[in-house]
């Protein structure tokens, strides 16, 4: 019995751990003040920089809130940058006035394209502050003037901005919208923490100067993923409590969740390639602890088919994991203004087990596809 007590242990150390840094979150989410835009009429130049690739079904949708932005349009300049589509995405977005484009003629293979379509619009960009989102995305008419309200007010040199799936088709596509809202609470809350890790290109600020101050992509620009979440590694580690998250709903940003399992598979292992690549090791300490949490709810399911209290401890461990990522949700979704998905909490927590575990895996090893390319 003495040697059954030792995995039982091991599990409730990884529990109460996890438990703490749930709230951690909690805590972190709640030191970020509700931002409401000043009423002041905003004066930074802008260069709005979209990276664009095979983007003909949707990148209309997206220059046209870009166009029907509420923000002085001698203050602002829209880039797009496309990176070799083979679509018409280059003939749609020639179809617009007042859109700079930019054509990627990178005859050289790279593992980094969209750093270098980013790179490349701000090295011609005029604007002070560069502000990114993808070309599949949508907004509403205040959305760039209350992230440059919220910059002039707070003087940051990056702000990471919300985003959200939304027009879920399938039960699969709300529980990516529900497990997207945790991953974008998570990177706020550790920026509330003081502790930036994580954030997301597709609504993303931050001053050009800041850019090339810290080295722009040098040194990361080897990976496929990252323009977001290294760039904020390193912008944070030069410029200590310069980072904000705002935290306002009109600066919300809209995308859709993956349609299918095999999609949705590459997106995360490319989100994931680049964990490696932390230079705060404390995130990686952190990722991997999570990663262990998970497995050991299910090395005790599957120990509990033989030995019947461990299924009893994998069963608490879930309750707990539930209920904390549930209180911690709950102020999230409600900010987002999507409530209703915590619904699939319980189902969504089996599903993330087994999600944790293998993209822990599969993101640190081999290639995957993104926009029609192998990539590492």
């Amino acid at each position: 019995m003495e040697i059954l007590n030792v995995p039982n242990y091991f599990s409730a150390i990884l529990t109460i751990n996890y438990v703490l840094v749930v709230v951690t979150f909690i805590r972190g989410w709640h030191k970020l003040m509700p931002y409401k835009a000043s009423a002041k009429k905003c004066t930074t130049p802008v260069s709005v920089i979209v990276a664009a690739r095979n983007e003909a079904g949707s990148i209309s949708h997206t220059i046209e809130d870009l166009l029907a932005q509420d923000y002085d349009k001698d203050l602002l300049e829209i880039i797009f940058i496309d990176d070799h589509s083979t679509d018409n995405t280059v003939e749609i977005i020639t179809g617009y006035k007042d859109i700079k484009l930019i054509i990627l003629n990178e005859d050289k293979a790279l593992n980094s394209y969209k750093k270098k379509a980013i790179q490349t619009a701000i090295s011609g960009a005029t604007g002070k502050l560069i502000v990114t989102t993808d070309a599949d995305c949508r907004m509403g008419p205040n959305w760039l003037k209350t992230i440059v309200s919220y910059y002039e007010e707070h003087d940051y040199k990056m702000i990471s901005s919300p985003v959200v799936y939304f027009k879920e088709q399938s039960f699969f596509e709300r529980a990516q919208a529900l497990e997207f809202l945790y991953l974008i609470g998570l990177g706020a809350s550790t920026i509330g923490n003081g502790k930036p890790s994580t954030c997301n290109g597709a609504n993303l600020a931050y001053e050009r100067d800041a850019f090339y101050e810290v080295g722009g992509f040098k040194g990361i620009d080897d990976l496929a993923s990252g323009d977001d979440e290294l760039l904020l590694h390193k912008m944070a580690a030069r410029y200590e409590k310069k980072i904000g998250f705002l935290r306002n709903y009109e600066a919300m940003v809209y995308t859709f969740a993956k349609p299918n399992m095999s999609e949705f598979i590459q997106q995360r292992k490319r989100w994931a390639s680049k964990s490696t690549r932390y230079k705060n090791k404390s995130i990686i300490v952190l990722g991997v602890f999570v990663w262990l949490f998970n497995l050991s709810i299910l090395a005790n399911v599957v120990a509990g088919l033989f030995v019947g209290v461990f299924f009893k401890v994998a069963l608490v461990q879930l309750l707990i994991k539930i209920v904390f990522e549930f209180l911690f949700l709950w102020d999230v979704t409600r900010f987002a203004k999507r409530r209703e998905l915590l619904a699939l909490m319980p189902a969504l927590s089996l599903m993330h087990i087994i999600y944790i575990i293998f993209i822990g895996v599969a993101g640190n090893s081999g290639k995957y596809n993104w926009k029609g390319r192998m990539v590492k």
